[in-house]
């Protein structure tokens, strides 16, 4: 099989170009009905925005073009078995934890998992013990799990289906998985990570070994976060006979749209080839970019760039910088709001670091624009705000592991919920997921009761600016609770 070609991409270039009479699916009929106001921009993605016809297979029952892209992307990916995703790492974590348990299965889950992995658990109607990540001293945040972490779990819940672990996390820290991926099949249990930023691990000698080089048996990749497909790209990669591959179609073929956008759809095919060709060239480029921007920010007067102290095992992706002010004066939001207003963009803020993301698409003009306004912020570095109070992160005050939690598909009715100012919820059981973002990391579950270190965190994170998902803390000053006598029946039982 050749991989130096896009066998979708190509297919939809052809049938373009026969210049087909449409009447099938969708309506804009290869961009022809689109809004003048929008044709620019809009057109030539339309005329390969096509529907399940002759030549261009489906995504459902792959045979032809689809199937032989997600086998070119397996090969250079390191799996057995590769599914391209159009509904981002979120379908495939849903689809990994379906496929693994049924209703009443427990399964061992890293505290600072994504929002997805909760409604993975709900959707399967599995039980869940959380396990609080092991923390990067300085800073406070998650790195990952020791296999001596995952090993006391194990001997505490030897029925535990698996492990499934988010790494390299949001911040770009991460832990080493071969000895994760060893202690769980010693034990014939399945390893499934969440490496949606990680899809450009293993392609590089400078960047941590991918989950599948780490022998995961599952590992879902936001092919859009970290390498160059559209939005909403991901991939799921499977190896070893452990996680039931027709499980995993099955679910797939329940989560995904019946009519998967085929843009989408090629930009991964097209992603992969690019990898293949060039892949550790682009990488390398990216990464000189990182070494001159790591080398300009020694010399600024305050704000740097954080360098974990690296714990046994850690890993650290150097696409990801974190800026902040090594005086302690400006939060997060704050240097992060003055970095919009200077024309950069950051992906995230939280109460001390400024999530910068780079990739091999990052050029030394992105760089120097960067470096200039870090430059003019420290310009105006007298007007900044009083010295904030300690940085408090929640996970430094969780037990190692939680009991199982089991969370419910069926969430009690709405009049079973009380609205609690947050200094008045101590106590309280949380009735919802309070979730900040980005990056989509829930701090309370449902079910959890609420401690004074978390009200402390989430008054700082609304006081400060931050966005929250769903219930909108910063907006109400509230959180969803129950009172300890209704946790009985709720979403997020102890059992």
């Amino acid at each position: 099989m050749s991989t130096g070609k896009a066998p979708l991409y190509e297919q939809l270039l052809k049938h373009r170009t026969a210049r087909p009479h449409s009447f099938h699916v969708p309506g804009h009929k290869l961009g022809k009905g689109i809004h003048p106001i929008a044709e620019e921009v809009f057109q030539s993605l339309l005329e390969i925005d096509m529907t399940e016809i002759p030549g261009l297979d489906d995504l459902h029952h792959p045979e032809e073009a689809i199937k032989e892209a997600q086998e070119l992307a397996a090969a250079v990916f390191g799996s057995e078995h590769t599914h391209f995703l159009v509904g981002g790492s979120t379908v495939g974590n849903l689809a990994m934890i379906m496929a693994t348990c049924q209703a009443g299965d427990l399964l061992l889950v890293q505290r600072n998992a994504h929002k997805s992995v909760i409604h993975g658990l709900m959707l399967s109607g599995a039980r869940a013990v959380f396990i609080t990540p092991k923390v990067d001293p300085d800073s406070g945040l998650p790195v990952g799990l020791t296999s001596e972490q995952a090993a006391e779990a194990l001997e505490r819940y030897p029925e535990a289906k698996g492990l499934l672990v988010t790494n390299p996390s949001y911040y770009g820290l991460g832990t080493s998985l071969q000895p994760l991926a060893e202690l769980l099949h010693k034990q014939d249990k399945v390893l499934l990570v969440d490496e949606a930023h990680g899809a450009h691990y293993g392609l590089h000698p400078a960047l941590p070994l991918s989950a599948m080089g780490s022998g995961a048996d599952g590992a879902v990749q936001s092919t859009h976060k970290m390498l160059t497909s559209m939005t909403m790209g991901a991939m799921l990669h499977l190896q070893g006979d452990r996680l039931d591959r027709k499980e995993v179609a099955r679910y797939l073929g329940i989560l995904q749209s019946s009519s998967p956008s085929y843009p989408i759809m090629a930009s991964l095919d097209v992603c992969r080839m690019q990898m293949h060709e060039h892949g550790r060239e682009l990488l390398e480029q990216g990464i000189r970019q990182i070494t001159y921007l790591n080398e300009c920010l020694r010399g600024t007067k305050r704000i740097q760039a954080y360098r974990p102290k690296y714990l046994p095992n850690q890993t650290q992706d150097p696409f990801k910088i974190l800026l902040y002010d090594a005086e302690g004066r400006w939060t997060g939001f704050e240097l992060k709001e003055r970095l919009e207003q200077l024309g950069c963009y950051p992906e995230m803020a939280d109460p001390r670091y400024v999530l910068m993301v780079c990739t091999l698409a990052t050029t030394k003009e992105d760089m120097d624009a960067l470096l200039t306004a870090i430059r003019r912020i420290e310009e105006i570095a007298d007007t900044a705000s009083q010295p904030p109070e300690p940085i408090i992160s929640n996970l430094l005050q969780m037990p190692s592991l939680s009991e199982p939690v089991f969370f419910h598909r069926n969430i009690r009715t709405q009049q079973d919920i009380t609205y609690t100012r947050i200094v008045e919820a101590k106590g309280r059981v949380a009735a919802e997921m309070i979730i900040p973002y980005p990056p989509g990391i829930p701090l309370l579950y449902p079910g959890e009761i609420i401690s004074e270190q978390v009200i402390a965190y989430l008054e700082r994170l609304a006081r400060m600016g931050s966005r929250f998902h769903g219930h909108d803390v910063a907006a109400t000053g509230t959180i969803p609770t129950y009172t300890s006598a209704q946790v009985t029946g709720i979403a997020g039982d102890v059992v």
